[in-house]
């Protein structure tokens, strides 16, 4: 079974450079495990029609929709009303997550700032937070996160089980020290027309100390489709005197 995510990140901080994002490395990695690859990334910011209009319009285009970052009790956390805008349902407090947070900062410090964390679309299931309690939550077909990485990749992994899986994605890389992209583009080509429903990409390397060379990777849902590009992609090095060696090239 094929299923798609898109990821939506949240943030001006991500816009100007102030932050380095670094959640799209590890929900790519772990939703390709989970059968739902990644077809699309957005990153947007914090402006109340742009999250609206592309929430609005990828979770009708994907089976699930993840977004991270805009759920923290400042006033630049709007990611949460925004998903009840989306899905026309009032923005209000969830009983059972104000009395979580109520009881981890004490009354007196659940002040109206982390109120506002307690405050979900109604219909929304929250997501566990093993690591600052405040939780994400589900809404339809779309999962909100926290943007630090920490707590994002805990989010998730509260997650992960709820998911409906597809077929997970394999991938087969081969490098090669002595050949440039140049001359290897016509026949990797050959070997994309061969398996269009597989991802064939090729990626050159240049590090520090003079090495460089091109890593051909070779990505799919159909095992038996991968392991036959993988063998095209070796014979094609070998064919253009190359020296194969399997895995990603050394850092």
């Amino acid at each position: 079974m094929r299923r798609t995510a898109a990821l939506i990140l949240i943030g001006n901080e991500i816009l100007s450079g102030r932050t380095r994002d670094d959640n799209i490395q590890f929900l790519a990695t772990r939703l390709g495990e989970l059968g739902i690859p990644l077809r699309e990334i957005r990153v947007i910011p914090d402006i109340r029609e742009t999250i609206v209009e592309a929430v609005t319009e990828l979770r009708a285009r994907f089976d699930e929709v993840f977004t991270t970052g805009g759920i923290g009790p400042t006033h630049d956390d709007i990611t949460a009303p925004c998903m009840a805008e989306a899905f026309g349902v009032p923005w209000e407090f969830h009983p059972a997550t104000f009395k979580l947070l109520e009881d981890f900062f004490g009354a007196e410090k659940f002040n109206a700032a982390r109120q506002r964390m307690a405050k979900l679309p109604r219909g929304a299931t929250p997501i566990p937070n093993s690591v600052s309690v405040a939780p994400g939550f589900t809404i339809g077909n779309v999962h909100v996160m926290a943007g630090v990485p920490r707590i994002m990749r805990s989010m998730f992994e509260a997650l992960a089980p709820s998911l409906k899986q597809g077929a997970p994605v394999f991938s087969r890389t081969w490098y090669t020290p002595s050949l440039y992209e140049g001359a290897l583009a016509e026949g990797l080509e050959a070997i994309q027309d061969r398996f269009p429903d597989l991802d064939l990409g090729s990626y050159p390397f240049h590090r520090e100390d003079g090495r460089c060379g091109v890593a051909l990777v070779a990505k799919g849902q159909d095992k038996a489709e991968v392991e036959k590009a993988a063998q095209a992609i070796y014979d094609l090095l070998k064919e253009k005197g190359g020296a194969p060696v399997e895995g990603e090239p050394p850092p």
